[in-house]
């Protein structure tokens, strides 16, 4: 636990505190020195093309490849992949936290990060395409960071420290959170049992996970397209949902975003400046914009286009 807290405190603690007017001070981490700037590089160096491409986008995501390789798989099922890598209890524990600790503004740097990050997503995933190399194993292809670490910047140690760190963040970081979030969603239930409940969830849990993950790349591919849309579609439902049964507050919703954004009276106090840093924040976090693991998806798609 104190390794994850020294790790969790190196990229996300106050690398740097700059000062403010009042007496008040805006802590800045090493990840939103890395992210952000990249967010905007990358924006302006490709002329905004989410924007520019974005049916063209959508047009390539859902083509069907003919003569693609055997073993690939198409623009869709990669993007499926991938989003199932950015939705789930990140984004949704993460804007209730954001929100609960930097207030109604701390939404709009989240939809900022979201397009800038979405920047950076569009420049790994390209790398991932022109650098793919042919899975001689399994069939079709296989890419990610550590390969173009390794082929476009001729560092193969790199890459390999990439690779491990990836695996190690996943198999021993999320999928633990995962698990602990999962159980601790029990404890409110009146059948919780503390010393039988925990095993029998987590012997559940393992089951699934080993039936994914023993039918290698291809099952993965086949539940996440089940189940991720499923889930998407659930989460948008919801929100739709919250937000007809309350209509008449939405100009007021927004308007107290947009408010408390940009509360430059606050900023002076450090009251906004919390908002602004909390939304960064998550919104790097939710859209795993330069954490590497999206791209491996990409470069398994076989389609015409990056």
């Amino acid at each position: 636990m104190n390794i994850i807290t020294a790790v969790y405190n190196f990229l996300w603690g106050d690398l740097i505190t700059l000062p403010l007017p009042g007496g008040s001070s805006i802590g800045i981490s090493l990840l939103v020195l890395l992210l952000v700037p990249a967010g905007i590089y990358f924006t302006i160096r490709t002329r905004f093309v989410l924007i520019r491409k974005f049916p063209h986008m959508i047009q390539i995501a859902m083509e069907k490849n003919e003569h693609s390789q055997a073993g690939s798989i198409s623009g869709f099922q990669a993007l499926i992949v991938a989003t199932a890598t950015r939705v789930g209890m990140g984004n949704l524990v993460g804007v209730v936290a954001a929100i609960s600790a930097g207030g109604a503004g701390a939404v709009f740097w989240m939809w900022l990060l979201a397009l800038l990050g979405s920047s950076t997503a569009f420049a790994e995933g390209t790398l991932a395409q022109i650098y793919r190399q042919k899975d001689p194993l399994y069939g079709g292809y296989r890419g990610g960071p550590a390969y173009y670490i390794e082929t476009a910047m001729h560092k193969r140690w790199l890459g390999v420290l990439f690779a491990f760190s990836l695996i190690v963040t996943y198999a021993g970081g999320f999928n633990l959170l995962c698990s602990f979030n999962m159980q601790s969603t029990f404890l409110v239930y009146s059948f919780y049992d503390p010393t039988t409940t925990p095993w029998i969830i987590g012997a559940i849990f393992a089951a699934l996970v080993a039936y994914c993950l023993i039918g290698g790349g291809q099952r993965i591919i086949k539940v996440t397209s089940v189940l991720v849309p499923l889930m998407g579609g659930i989460y948008i439902l919801a929100a739709l949902i919250v937000i007809v049964f309350h209509i008449t507050s939405l100009p007021q919703v927004f308007a107290m975003i947009f408010a408390d954004a940009f509360d430059f009276q606050s900023i002076l106090g450090g009251v906004s400046g919390s908002c602004m840093v909390y939304g960064i924040k998550r919104g790097l976090y939710s859209n795993e914009a330069g954490i590497g693991s999206a791209p491996n998806a990409a470069a398994a798609a076989d389609v015409s286009h990056p």
